[in-house]
């Protein structure tokens, strides 16, 4: 077996695959519970949340032309404290939220598909994971041009939410005090709808060209889904009261029932893609940071292997999906969604300290941001870890 990935990825599939990974299933949930705290400001706490998540995508963009490894995270901490123990301590904490994450979703997708189709719970899990595994195995471009149509899928089903809601009598305007607390509060809701961006690092050994694709990437990925977020919340409100929004388990679906008349549960199938979105990328990813670990540590040097025919780390990408199938037939997913957020934002605070170690050293990358903006990140990052641990 070979111990390179092929260069295949250029930047309009790296940045529908984080696009997908961030838009996600969670937007179609999400926008109940934050506008329940914001209320009619809800847009502004999405586009808060994108605020607070920039300074630490821009750490990431400026790690990923540094080093450009599929390890991510592991190799920029193992780099900035000089530990090849945190390094493997850290990429093992990204698996393993990988892992969760997209056994939250697959869980959370095969329960959207049940309401399509009548069968077992486990056979969906299973059936819908052997084929994203065996996707995952066959080669990143059919991986990535598979989670770019999941993605466009995603994308129009939100744009016809968004049309929907613009088109609508508006059920309330904007007025009176600004509730900062509450834009706040719904600001770390929001937060969460957008991780992902960090994903989008474990490709570089697949890039063409990383140091100038990436952090193009990243930023691209953040900006296009800020402006998606807030058109889609202000949509919804403006179809939609707060208060029952934030009472439905398909806001997103009432929305177009209310301003169309017509039935949302199209939008339950949409869910689904988005659902085998998230899993596709998070199987993707998990398995190059496994692949990366195998070069850091003898332990996992089994996986430092990519397939000769494929050109993918293949038993790293079996043993994701498996436990990924797992994962989602043993454990609730509330269990697995609050584990994912804790582990991501403590290894984002790890993450901006160790790009302000390496740039104390004094040594320019091929793409550099200033001193404030890791600062800023892991401040930022510490309170949402800490808000997450005081909800």
């Amino acid at each position: 077996m070979s111990e390179q990935l092929k260069r295949r990825i250029g930047l309009p599939l790296l940045v529908a695959y984080g696009v997908g990974v961030m838009v996600g299933a969670g937007i179609y949930v999400l926008v109940g519970a934050v506008a329940g705290v914001a209320g009619q400001w809800a847009p502004y706490s999405f586009l808060l949340a994108g605020l607070i998540a920039a300074p630490t995508a821009l750490s990431y963009a400026e790690f990923s032309t540094r080093i450009p490894e599929a390890a991510g995270e592991a190799a920029y901490v193992g780099e900035g404290f000089r530990s090849d123990t945190l390094a493997v301590l850290v990429g093992l904490a990204i698996v393993v939220a990988g892992t969760i994450s997209a056994a939250a979703v697959l869980r959370g997708g095969a329960g959207y598909l049940l309401g399509l189709v009548d069968i077992p719970l486990v056979w969906a899990v299973i059936a819908m994971g052997l084929v994203l595994t065996a996707v995952a195995i066959v080669g990143v471009m059919e991986s990535l041009s598979l989670a770019a149509l999941f993605t466009a899928i995603e994308v129009i089903g939100l744009a016809l939410v968004v049309w929907a809601g613009a088109t609508s009598e508006p059920v309330a305007q904007i007025g009176g005090a600004v509730p900062w607390a509450g834009i706040g509060a719904g600001a770390m809701l929001a937060f969460f709808a957008f991780i992902g961006f960090e994903d989008i690092v474990n490709m570089a050994e697949e890039v063409r060209d990383p140091t100038r694709t990436m952090p193009r990437a990243i930023l691209l990925s953040l900006i296009i889904t800020s402006t998606l977020y807030a058109l889609v919340v202000w949509a919804a409100l403006r179809a939609v009261a707060p208060d029952q929004l934030a009472g439905s388990e398909q806001p997103l679906a009432l929305v177009w029932s209310t301003a169309t008349g017509g039935d949302g549960r199209f939008l339950a199938a949409i869910a689904v893609f988005a659902a085998l979105n998230g899993v596709l990328a998070q199987i993707v990813m998990a398995s190059r940071v496994l692949f990366g670990l195998g070069k850091r540590t003898p332990a996992l040097a089994v996986f430092h292997h990519a397939h000769p025919r494929f050109g993918t780390p293949a038993l790293a990408s079996v043993l994701v999906g498996g436990s990924v199938m797992l994962g989602a037939v043993l454990l609730p997913v509330a269990v697995l969604a609050e584990t994912t957020s804790a582990v991501l934002l403590a290894v984002f605070v790890l993450v901006n300290a160790a790009l302000i170690a390496v740039k104390r050293r004094g040594v320019d990358g091929p793409f550099n941001v200033p001193m404030y903006v890791p600062c800023l990140g892991l401040i930022l990052s510490l309170a949402a870890l800490v808000g997450n641990f005081l909800s």
